[in-house]
């Protein structure tokens, strides 16, 4: 064998193993969404029936009009993408000049005081949900509202309030992994470029907001992407601070409860008494639709973004 034919065998057998470990990745990654799709249109006839594996022999919208209903679909889309696009603002301009400021501003605190951003990245959330919750429970800034009003602090949950005010001091969801990345980003950005506009006349504001942020533009479609999609997500904060509030985080954690009690009690003809009858199988392919409606706007959203997503990651070093 020359050598020219053992180099093309050789690039042939990497190229089969790369392929191999693609198609299995890509498997692995679509199998879930795959399933859950069919378990939207399958009816239940077919949830016994031996011969449907992919394709359902009875197509049906009837598990997407129920769950529709349980969750109130349209009310708490509206409400999560709210909450998710607020959040997504506010942690995009307090993060932002978060990191300018630790890339740009050197003194002896800053290393300590990013080491302290670090800390928020590793420190499970867990660790700090009692002092935040009591804190949301009877908020008091420094004390002013009791000594003008006599009163005790705003209990300020199940409101927008604790998210708005924990985002907008860089403390929010994955704040400090945000700050990271343009902090990261701003100290590979010449110098050149703000010593110019301070040349121009222009002031430190106006170098931030005319200069540097325009040329930042994949940092922040980064940040955007990572906060709107780990809000939407969320059910840690969410299910804490905004129980009472119909979101999608919220109501897939409620979910099996209330597809129980809809076959319970909505079902024409339900009723305690038939209560053992409700089929488990058909009540976990509700489940799976609901989880499936949950996650379906991200989906649709990353079709229309994710070359601007992959672009922005790799220009960001993410990926190192």
């Amino acid at each position: 064998m020359t050598p020219a034919t053992w180099t093309k065998l050789k690039t042939a057998v990497w190229v089969v193993i790369r392929a191999i470990l693609l198609i299995g990745l890509v498997f692995v990654v679509l199998y879930p969404i795959l399933v859950k799709i069919v378990t939207m249109i399958k009816d239940k006839a077919d949830i016994y029936n031996p011969v449907v594996v992919w394709i359902p022999e009875n197509f049906t919208f009837s598990n997407i009009k129920i769950v529709y209903e349980i969750m109130n679909y349209w009310p708490t889309l509206l409400n999560t993408f709210t909450l998710s696009t607020v959040m997504m603002i506010l942690q995009l301009v307090s993060c932002a000049l978060a990191g300018y400021g630790f890339a740009k501003w050197q003194s002896k605190w800053a290393k300590l005081l990013f080491a302290g951003v670090i800390a928020t990245i590793l420190v499970p959330p867990q660790t700090i949900m009692v002092p935040l919750y009591l804190t949301f429970q009877n908020f008091d800034f420094f004390g002013s509202y009791q000594w003008i009003t006599g009163r005790d602090g705003l209990n300020l949950l199940n409101t927008y309030w604790p998210f708005i005010l924990t985002a907008l001091t860089g403390n929010a969801l994955k704040s400090g992994l945000y700050i990271y990345i343009f902090r990261q980003f701003f100290l590979n950005m010449p110098k050149d470029l703000e010593e110019a506009a301070f040349v121009d006349g222009a002031g430190m504001l106006k170098t931030f907001t005319h200069i540097i942020i325009p040329s930042a533009i994949p940092s922040i479609i980064t940040v955007s992407l990572f906060s709107f999609v780990w809000q939407w997500n969320d059910t840690f904060f969410t299910g804490n601070f905004l129980s009472g509030v119909k979101v999608l985080s919220n109501e897939l954690v409620a979910l099996p409860a209330n597809v129980n009690n809809y076959l319970l009690f909505s079902v024409p003809g339900a009723s305690l008494e038939t209560a053992t009858s409700i089929d488990p199988f058909y009540a976990s392919m509700l489940v799976d639709t609901g989880l499936m409606l949950s996650i379906m706007p991200l989906i649709i959203l990353y079709l229309f973004v994710q070359r601007y997503f992959v672009e922005s990651v790799e220009r960001t070093g993410i990926v190192g």
